[in-house]
């Protein structure tokens, strides 16, 4: 048998890459760079341009000491380009390219190409989603996310959890509001080959239904699935898209988004679980800050004043439903500008109550535990007091829910009590119960939508910002 050993990858350096890098002997400093140009500044003996291949938020500068050279770059063409890097004179840059060789890899015609150098608004940028990670405040977005969810990930494994992937198709609702998409497979057409239509006659929708031998829906939580593996493994988490159904139009909704979603098994008290989530913010906080350096300058107020929140040693406050409730009403029967929704036990926090809450009263992140148990779903585990769940969301400013989670209800009789009391069938949910049956232990998780995440460390006011390609209710470009 003939054994062939291949030598091993090594890919060119990015730009940011080559200037991270230690300083390059002048005998050796000849690089070569890739990307697209962003600019170009021609003077009568020189040329400027800057050059960004998406790995940082300035790119290059490069210099042309013969200006034609430089004459079929344009904003957006692709290019290789060959020269020593050196120390640029110019202020603005710590290093610069002086270009000996040009290639032009992919021209861009400057009078077609959408995306220009002024600025854009948000909605133009959204119907040209396919070229908007070239803007530059998109670019630092999809950055941003890279940092965070990289920061997530070391946080977890120092901590011993496990990262899995859990089902996008699933049989069940977890959350139980009835905002879930239904699948259905594409017919196939009489002769056998596919068929370019989904229009379907009622019999072949009745068939193709269930193609899983039951009805099948995208994914709204991976909670339930964690769950299982938590019997198993003891710390898990994911990092999925979720999808919902809902019509909702505000600037905190999506219908496709990420979740990050971890279940631990042996956690027997919410505070438990509310000092992991503070714990794993502030450490997500402090490794991403790099790349929050390449945001937009309007952001730069905004990350200041929620810096202070971050600081080790100084807890994030903690409150229940019962408390905040009386916090609002007080407010509504003594404010001149009430609340539209007069805040009452039993009732759930509007997004203006828990801004208020998170904006007003306690001027930073905070923790409202114990809810109603009319407000909760049915996997959560009761308090003795027998009125609310051991839960809690919690409530950062000008965003307000931003991670939501529980202790999960692991006593068999009571969770069928509850299932019952939902109307949920012991048969769908019978794998559920099982866990239970067999060496069910106490445990609890949470869920964290990723981009209110972004949202907020990234001090971006919307949250279809936060999402390279995002799809919402009447909107689906690509």
């Amino acid at each position: 048998m003939i054994f062939r050993r291949y030598a091993s990858t090594h890919l060119p350096r990015t730009i940011q890459q080559l200037l991270s890098a230690p300083p390059i002997p002048p005998n050796l400093s000849q690089v070569s760079i890739t990307g697209w140009v962003k600019s170009v500044r021609r003077q009568k003996r020189v040329a400027f341009a800057v050059v960004n291949d998406g790995s940082n938020a300035a790119g290059l500068q490069v210099v042309f000491s013969d200006p034609i050279s430089a004459q079929r770059l344009s904003n957006g063409t692709a290019v290789r380009l060959t020269g020593q890097l050196a120390d640029s004179p110019g202020k603005g840059q710590a290093k610069e390219l002086k270009v000996e060789q040009v290639q032009v890899l992919g021209e861009c015609d400057p009078e077609e190409y959408p995306i220009q150098k002024q600025a854009l608004s948000t909605e133009y940028l959204r119907q040209n989603v396919h070229l908007r990670a070239r803007t530059d405040t998109i670019a630092s977005m999809i950055r941003l996310r890279d940092s965070l969810q990289r920061s997530i990930h070391a946080f977890f494994q120092d901590e011993g959890f496990l990262y899995t992937h859990t089902p996008i198709l699933t049989s069940n609702d977890c959350e139980g509001a009835g905002e879930a998409f239904q699948i259905a497979s594409q017919p196939s057409s009489q002769d056998g080959q596919p068929s370019n239509t989904l229009e379907t006659t009622e019999k072949e929708s009745v068939k193709e239904s269930h193609f899983f031998s039951r009805p099948t829906y995208l994914t709204v939580s991976s909670q339930l699935h964690l769950e299982a593996m938590a019997t198993a493994m003891s710390r898990v988490y994911t990092l999925s898209p979720c999808f919902r159904a809902e019509t909702s139009q505000t600037n905190r909704h999506l219908s496709e988004f990420w979740m990050l979603e971890a279940e631990w098994a042996f956690t027997e008290r919410v505070e438990d679980i509310c000092s992991l989530v503070e714990a794993l913010l502030k450490s997500t906080w402090k490794h991403s800050c790099q790349e929050r350096i390449g945001l937009a300058d309007e952001a730069s107020s905004h990350l200041a004043h929620i810096a202070p929140q971050f600081e080790q040693g100084k807890s994030w406050q903690r409150m229940t439903y019962t408390e905040a409730i009386s916090e609002l009403s007080k407010h509504q029967s003594t404010t001149k500008s009430p609340f539209v929704f007069d805040p009452k036990w039993g009732k759930p926090l509007q997004s203006e109550h828990e801004r208020w809450l998170a904006d007003t009263l306690v001027r930073g992140p905070v923790f409202v535990t114990d809810y109603p148990t009319s407000l909760k779903p049915f996997y959560m585990r009761a308090n003795p007091d027998g009125k609310t769940v051991a839960c809690f969301d919690l409530l950062i400013p000008q965003i307000g829910e931003l991670v939501g989670g529980s202790l999960r209800e692991e006593r068999l009789d009571v969770l069928k009590e509850n299932m019952v009391r939902h109307n949920l069938s012991p048969e769908l949910y019978g794998w559920y119960l099982d866990l239970r049956k067999y060496g069910g232990a106490p445990h609890g998780g949470f869920g964290l939508g990723l981009e209110r995440l972004v949202s907020w460390m990234g001090a971006i006011e919307n949250i279809r910002e936060c999402i390279p390609m995002p799809r919402w209710a009447g909107r689906m470009l690509l």
